[in-house]
């Protein structure tokens, strides 16, 4: 990798305000998983760059009833890294996924 790029003051606090409303909306999305508002699938259809980008371990552990041995376990099943985000889930590692927690 080369060194990051060399941006102006304007564009440098223009990608810190998009990154800061990233973290938030996937936040948002998250408490929603965690509430029961929202269903976990739903980041998979997101048209949302933010959710998206969104590790898919960082997803499930928004389940209630989800923590690391658990997530970590469904990860491997399904052939997903830790370090995959949602955009990068093929779609048998999907179907693996959505099969392995179907009741959830």
């Amino acid at each position: 990798m080369g060194s990051p790029p060399i941006l102006s003051e304007i564009e440098r606090l223009a990608a810190l305000t998009k990154a800061a409303q990233s973290r938030k909306t996937r936040a948002t999305f998250k408490g929603e998983v965690k509430s029961g508002m929202r269903d976990w699938r739903d980041a998979f259809s997101s048209k949302d760059e933010s959710i998206l980008k969104m590790r898919v371990r960082e997803l499930l552990l928004s389940i209630p009833g989800f923590g690391q041995i658990r997530v970590e376990d469904v990860m491997e099943r399904c052939g997903i890294s830790t370090a995959r985000r949602i955009q990068g889930v093929g779609r048998n590692q999907r179907e693996l996924l959505f099969k392995a927690l179907a009741r959830k």
